[in-house]
């Protein structure tokens, strides 16, 4: 880091140098592969976006394909979003399209912190972070394995499934005997060598 840039005052609002910083995040080959497997996923009516961010926001931004991709991971008869019959051309309605996106993606399994906001999406702040929904999205369609993935699986990593620990029954119940170290031990405790209250410590220098 140059020694000039460290010491500049704070810039208000989003700085050039930050929004840079986003948008080398933004991953083009990543793009690629979420591209090949949203056509895939939702069959080839979906189009291609023009290579790019921008081609890539503009793809998206009404919301239609996102709804369409979180459809296709459900069985027919349980499709979480509603698609409109032609794209929505108002503003408010392509937003509370994307909306309904990001609700279904939550509840599919995408965690709060993997999640893109709207304005991410729809005023282009922050595509690496709609990557990142998407390749989670993927990941758990993968992990999920329901038959509802379409697509080559390795294009995915799978969701390590840390959260599903299982333990036999005879390991709890010896968990149950251990004492925390941060509860300290018991033995050997007594009152020796403790004053009584009120009496001066002795202090031997």
């Amino acid at each position: 880091l140059p020694a000039n840039m460290a010491n500049k005052g704070p810039s208000y609002g989003m700085s050039r140098e930050v929004q840079s910083k986003i948008e080398k995040k933004y991953d083009e080959e990543l793009e690629e592969r979420l591209v090949e497997w949203i056509v895939v996923q939702c069959g080839p009516d979906v189009g291609r976006p023009d290579r790019g961010r921008l081609g890539f926001q503009v793809w998206l931004k009404n919301g239609v394909i996102l709804s369409k991709l979180v459809n296709s991971l459900y069985p027919d008869g349980s499709k979480p979003v509603k698609v409109p019959e032609n794209p929505p051309s108002m503003v408010f309605k392509q937003m509370e399209q994307v909306a309904q996106f990001l609700k279904a993606a939550e509840d599919y399994g995408v965690t709060k912190t993997d999640m893109f906001q709207t304005v991410d999406l729809f005023e282009g702040k922050d595509l690496a972070a709609v990557q990142r929904t998407l390749m989670a999205l993927g990941s758990l369609a993968v992990t999920k394995n329901d038959g509802h993935y379409r697509g080559d699986p390795n294009w995915f990593m799978k969701k390590a499934q840390e959260h599903k620990r299982e333990f036999t029954e005879s390991q709890l119940q010896e968990g149950k005997h251990v004492i925390g170290l941060q509860m300290g031990s018991n033995r050997g405790a007594s009152q020796a060598g403790m004053t009584g209250y009120g009496r001066p410590r002795q202090i031997i220098s």
